[in-house]
């Protein structure tokens, strides 16, 4: 059981309590980062009772404390060597440091803070590649929306973040359907009760997927995931007619002329267009990468059906293809009367003529 003395911020103008984080968590930006309250307690930062101000204003409320904050806050990041997420209190100018720990970051942020420590001496290169996840990068590989945006909506629900990516368009409930309208110029996300391999064609035109059953490892998780686009599986809490061609959630309903968003790093469903941020590979991301490379033992190679697919994936630093799916190839328009020709074939001669 931790015993600890109880400070206020509540005791007049020369006290005050805030949240700060040593780096921005969004950009990964080396630049105090946080908010604070004069005469409130650690609750009302949070509370949203309060609105409150930017920790640099701190410099001109309480300026002994603020100096002396900033001096700790680098003292901790030092000794911990990683951004920090830190909660203080100042009591009648006195300042008092509750608690820090690691912060939680975006990948973009994570990536730049992880090549920032080494260049600043505090970390090693292995030290910076483990702290970055896995997830992270997939998410700077695929597009994500714009935090600005994403700041001001919220979900109407959640399903399995099946494949990563963000997508934005309006609702094509068939595979015919979204292809056509793709063809026209419209930006479409394919929801479906499931999905088979005959909506190959729906699930190239669209921006991404959304199936109502099926888990991460379902016929739309794994093809979106090859075909490198966004993928929400399995939200149960979505209700679709494909016949009637509705959808609804949340006692509101939706059809072919809405838009929806799909998150699929988080498995977030949004109910309009928000806008998405293209992924580089260039900067911090490229700097990282080489030093995975510099370390790594094993070769990585792609999944690729079509040239496009070879492309992006020389792009993205593949040393080849590991694996080429003939019967992606066989579902193209022109392909598939022959393909099926064959099947059915009674004789050898027919099979060869197909």
């Amino acid at each position: 059981v931790n015993v600890q003395q109880m400070v206020f911020g509540n005791m007049g103008n020369t006290s005050g309590t805030g949240v700060a984080f040593t780096r921005n968590p969004a950009t990964g930006e080396k630049a105090i980062f946080g908010e604070y309250l004069v005469n409130a307690q650690g609750e009302d930062v949070v509370a949203g009772i309060r609105t409150p101000q930017p920790i640099t204003k701190m410099k001109d409320d309480l300026p002994e404390a603020y100096t002396e904050f900033m001096r700790i806050a680098q003292l901790l990041e030092n000794h911990y060597k990683d951004m920090q997420d830190m909660e203080f209190t100042v009591e009648q100018g006195k300042l008092f440091f509750l608690q820090t720990r690691n912060g939680k970051r975006t990948a973009q942020a994570a990536l730049k803070i992880a090549v920032d420590l080494v260049k600043e001496g505090l970390i090693t290169k292995e030290e910076a590649i483990l702290k970055v996840e896995p997830k992270q990068l997939d998410q700077v590989l695929h597009p994500t929306f714009d935090t600005t945006e994403l700041k001001n909506t919220k979900p109407i629900a959640k399903g399995l973040p099946a494949s990563p990516g963000a997508a934005s368009g309006k609702i094509a409930f068939t595979a015919e359907e979204a292809k056509s309208r793709h063809k026209s110029g419209e930006k479409v996300v394919l929801v479906r009760l499931e999905t088979s391999p005959e909506d190959i064609d729906g699930m190239v035109a669209a921006e991404g997927i959304l199936t109502v059953r099926g888990g991460m490892t379902s016929h739309a998780a794994v093809v979106a995931r090859g075909m490198g686009k966004c993928c929400v599986a399995g939200c149960g809490q979505i209700n679709v007619d494909e016949e009637a061609k509705k959808l609804t959630v949340g006692g509101k309903t939706y059809g072919k002329n809405d838009y929806i968003s799909l998150d699929g790093s988080t498995g977030y469903v949004y109910d309009h267009a928000i806008k998405t941020v293209r992924p580089q590979i260039t900067g911090y991301f490229a700097t990282f990468m080489s030093w995975v490379d510099e370390i790594r033992k094993l070769k990585v190679k792609a999944n690729a059906d079509i040239p496009r697919d070879a492309k992006v994936a020389v792009e993205f630093g593949a040393e080849g293809i590991g694996l080429c799916r003939t019967e992606h190839m066989f579902f193209a328009e022109d392909r598939i009367p022959a393909v099926r020709e064959m099947i059915v074939a009674k004789t050898e001669k027919q099979r060869r003529k197909a």
